[in-house]
């Protein structure tokens, strides 16, 4: 099987029923991206597949083959912390750190979705051309990753923090821009 992860070309061979998870921890060694419920409910495996984010311990790596994925290890570039990475440490918007990737991951995505304008539950206005982001939208968008810890706070303050001062684009586009 073939995969561009974090911008780098890789070829593996893997049975066909290992999921993307295990590929990437077990075969690959990126081990950023954590096995949390490995029933898809705690979100602690989410990444990017060419900039949406997924439940990588739901999905079978060769569905996958010569997409664009991008894990917490891909999110920083050329040394430098991503915005959201840094906002995280800011903000506390984490305790034990298990989480961390798969909430990093997803607030990206999540900033991808809302610059496209795609509404979620909360939405008030599905006409209008903009989503009006607050906490209540945050919340919503990332209610699908857990924090046993709490630190949920933390992390709508640095994603809030983020989005209203910077593009949180995953590296390969922020390389582009």
């Amino acid at each position: 099987m073939r995969f561009t992860i974090n911008g780098e070309q890789i070829e593996v061979e893997a049975d066909i029923r290992t999921s993307l998870l295990d590929l990437m921890r077990n075969y690959l060694g990126f081990t950023g991206t954590k096995k949390g419920c490995d029933q898809g409910a705690c979100g602690a495996c989410t990444v990017l597949v060419d900039g949406e984010r997924i439940n990588s311990c739901l999905a079978l790596a060769v569905q996958y083959q010569g997409r664009s994925i991008t894990t917490v290890e891909g999110l920083a570039a050329n040394g430098n912390l991503h915005p959201l990475q840094k906002a995280f440490i800011e903000h506390d918007g984490f305790q034990c750190g298990y989480c961390t990737p798969g909430q990093l991951c997803s607030a990206v995505g999540m900033a991808s979705e809302i610059e496209r304008n795609i509404p979620s539950a909360v939405t008030s206005d599905l006409s209008a051309t903009s989503v009006v982001v607050d906490d209540t939208e945050i919340r919503e968008r990332m209610s699908g990753n857990l924090c046993r810890c709490g630190a949920y706070n933390g992390i709508v303050e640095a994603i809030s923090e983020t989005l209203a001062h910077q593009a949180v684009a995953p590296t390969e586009e922020r390389a582009r821009a």
